[in-house]
């Protein structure tokens, strides 16, 4: 006995027919270019960056922005309905489903012993706020310069330095900490309140902030998922950190380093080897995850190459988030080729500062990455300067590359060894 379909059926086919329509013209093939508001989830809330999707002949980029930084992201493919793209230097990439006009997937970010920390994502395109798309008029003033206060879920304190530039609600600067910086920091103040960003590729970081009755920044910021940690800031003009060169020393009256570590290809790699004998050598440590190692390479490798010939030397040691030479050294050498390094390169452990210390034991501690050490043609330790100030700091990073300049030709300058 043939039934005709009740009402209610034909109701729900033609429904399901609609939605499955309206689910295939929302996935599209190919992203549409131009500007997009991006937002990573995190236990905070929503962390905003600016993302833009263009063609450089017959492939895709994307530009990540942050404050004055444009950051080009060349490695995009587009397959079936999807975006895959891998941030340059680093082994962090982001996966997403093409909609018309919208981006929405996940980021993944590689932490310590290879570990996956996977984050939502997503991105609408034409919306260009950073948080509020209509900003308030009557706003808190957070120029300036502040002495920060920050405290982690597990107690620890440690200080640090904010410097804020502000106009009408938008706020950009950068929080500078002993072992670097935040980088750039982008956000808004709504009334009392004042909300930062920045994701480049690598750590993500978020700031929500209050101005409470006596004039002070009192709030949390979160980096991914696991770190949180509140702080408090108060105005003061003339805040400082602690001396950059005063927190790794040499042991005992100790002036020679030493090591061994493998390069890229699993070769041995000595800092007594005879290519390094006779120069001025900079060894620093470092890791590809690190934003402020991106920094500091950025700026060591034009630097090297404008002063190899002259006897000047850079040896990277590479703390890595794998214990396994071969995947560390194929986040070492996508570092490597993406940054334009060409000086040498070698895996020297896992991504721990308590694991820097251990094989580099004429050291009093390592106490942040990266941290350089300056070398002279005798081949003694002349300085150790922990942490990079990086170009999202301005004056200080000017600051630095003068000085960092003006020591190093000062030591090309010494004599030959007898």
């Amino acid at each position: 006995m043939n039934r005709s379909p009740s009402l209610s059926s034909l109701l729900s086919l033609i429904t399901w027919g609609l939605l499955a329509m309206s689910g295939c013209t929302s996935r599209v093939q190919q992203p549409v270019l131009g500007a997009y508001r991006a937002t990573l989830a995190l236990p905070g809330g929503e962390l905003p960056f600016g993302l833009e999707i263009a063609r450089e002949g017959d492939h895709y980029i994307l530009f990540m922005t942050n404050g004055p930084e444009r950051t080009r992201v060349p490695d995009v493919k587009v397959e079936n309905g999807e975006l895959v793209a891998n941030f340059p230097g680093y082994e962090n990439s982001l996966r997403a489903s093409l909609r018309k006009n919208a981006l929405e997937g996940t980021v993944t970010l590689i932490k310590s012993g290879g570990v996956e920390q996977v984050i939502p994502f997503k991105a609408t395109r034409g919306e260009t706020h950073r948080f509020f798309a209509a900003g308030a008029t009557d706003n808190a003033d957070v120029a300036g310069r502040w002495a920060v206060a920050f405290t982690a879920d597990d107690g620890t304190a440690s200080n640090a330095v904010a410097v804020f530039g502000q106009q009408h609600d938008r706020v950009t600067g950068t929080v500078m900490t002993p072992t670097g910086d935040h980088r750039y920091l982008d956000g808004q103040v709504r009334g009392d309140e004042l909300f930062l960003s920045t994701f480049a590729g690598g750590l993500p970081y978020l700031y929500r902030l209050k101005v409470n009755r006596a004039g002070e920044l009192t709030g949390e910021y979160w980096q991914g998922l696991k770190s949180h940690e509140k702080l408090l800031a108060r105005r003061d003009a003339n805040a400082t950190l602690v001396d950059a060169e005063s927190l790794t020393q040499m042991k005992g009256g100790e002036q020679r380093l030493d090591f061994t570590f493998k390069d890229l290809d699993g070769k041995p790699v000595s800092l007594g080897d005879a290519r390094f004998r006779g120069k001025v050598v900079l060894v620093t440590l470092g890791g590809s995850w690190c934003p402020n190692c991106h920094d500091e390479a950025m700026f060591l490798a034009p630097f090297y190459r404008e002063h190899r010939d002259q006897g000047f030397e850079v040896i990277a040691l590479m703390f890595e988030r794998h214990g396994e030479f071969a995947k560390a050294a194929a986040a070492a050498r996508g570092f490597r080729d993406d940054l334009g390094v060409g000086y040498t390169t070698l895996i020297a452990g896992i991504s721990d500062t308590d694991e820097a210390s251990k094989v580099l034991p004429t050291l009093s501690g390592v106490h942040g990455f990266p941290t350089s050490i300056f070398i002279d043609r005798q081949g003694k330790v002349r300085r150790i300067h922990t942490g990079f100030t990086g170009p999202a700091t301005g004056k200080p990073y000017d600051d630095y590359v003068v000085e960092f300049r003006k020591y190093v030709e000062e030591l090309l300058g010494e004599p030959l060894p007898h």
